[in-house]
């Protein structure tokens, strides 16, 4: 039976250890949802662009949104954590911003419900962007007149700098993040030339070994019909005791647990797309693995207690890659 409980959507351990799962692989839509509170707009895009490029939401004016997560490349900045203002180091790598419109839940921990509420958190964030509180943020938009002014053309209203409008827009930015057109989604569109031999082996091998039972959806990241709010989240290690958890220190961190402070929550992580996966190096939530391979080894042991044989770990792999979408070109804005 799946368990569901206060916004967490979780598979138990023996569900993924002794019940067959049967996964029907799907290309990723076009578009992400949209919330009937934040309508995408031209105007609302090119706003929320220039802001997740612009470094003056820092304290310091030396990090923007996409220091850490670089839509000129993989959406991540291929760190093992990474750095904020002052040169402060986080404790967690950061997660790809492609595709995280089809998320359900934001952040490693799911401690975000939507694309807005997590827009906000690294700004006021003391190790990531450190300004010290929203008040500060408003007041330093509030004196650049060209954001003032697209404010008012986007937003309205005597008072269109607001902090939940700057999340907002941010929001709508990155909800335009997709990477659709991968080899895997041309394949199962009918494109059977699309995929090759290994690759399509690896697509078999990773819904018999059990991998599609946690990634699963158009974006392997949890069902596309949970509603916004309501993470996926696994434990990691679902199988603790392996050689992996003291090489890669992967229980120090214990995940939703840092947020809701219940013994039940203890390493219980959202569940990550495998989206452009080979491009997001290094791995998992501390970024403690260098490579895909290694990554797919440590899966196989600590999420399905199986030691993967070298050939199935290429085969896994080369079905990953296939994971890799067409990126929409992505321009440097000019700042106001």
């Amino acid at each position: 039976m799946n368990i569901l409980k206060k916004g967490r959507f979780i598979f138990p351990v023996l569900m993924l250890s002794f019940i067959p799962q049967t996964f029907a692989f799907e290309a990723l839509p076009d578009k992400p949802p949209i919330p009937a509170d934040n309508k995408m707009s031209a105007e609302k895009i090119e706003l929320g662009k220039q802001l997740f490029f612009d470094p003056r939401l820092s304290v310091d004016g030396t990090v923007s949104c996409n220091s850490c997560h670089n839509v000129m490349a993989s959406g991540t900045d291929n760190r093992p954590v990474s750095v904020g203002v002052l040169g402060k180091k986080g404790g967690r790598s950061a997660p790809t911003v492609w595709n995280s419109a089809f998320l359900t839940a934001q952040f490693w921990d799911g401690r975000a419900a939507t694309l807005e509420e997590q827009a906000k958190g690294p700004i006021l964030n003391p190790i990531e962007m450190g300004m010290p509180n929203e008040k500060a943020v408003v007041k330093r938009i509030n004196s650049i007149p060209g954001y003032v002014s697209q404010f008012k053309t986007v937003f309205g209203g005597k008072e269109p700098v607001t902090y939940d409008n700057i999340a907002k827009a941010i929001a709508a930015f990155e909800r335009t993040l997709i990477t659709t057109s991968s080899p895997f989604d041309r394949y199962v569109k009918g494109d059977k030339s699309a995929l090759s031999k290994q690759a399509q082996n690896g697509m078999k091998l990773v819904e018999a070994v059990g991998c599609t039972s946690c990634h699963t959806g158009a974006n392997f990241s949890g069902p596309m019909s949970l509603p916004m709010g309501q993470g996926f989240f696994q434990k990691f290690p679902t199988f603790p005791g392996s050689e992996y958890d003291k090489k890669y220190d992967l229980v120090a961190d214990l995940g939703l647990y840092t947020v809701t402070k219940k013994n039940e929550d203890k390493n219980l992580w959202r569940v990550p797309t495998w989206r452009n996966v080979a491009l997001t190096a290094p791995y998992f939530h501390n970024g403690s693995v260098k490579t895909l391979d290694e990554a797919v080894r440590v899966m196989g042991k600590t999420q399905l207690n199986k030691s993967l044989k070298d050939n199935e770990v290429k085969d896994i792999v080369a079905f990953l890659n296939s994971l890799s979408g067409t990126f929409p070109k992505v321009t440097m804005p000019r700042l106001p």
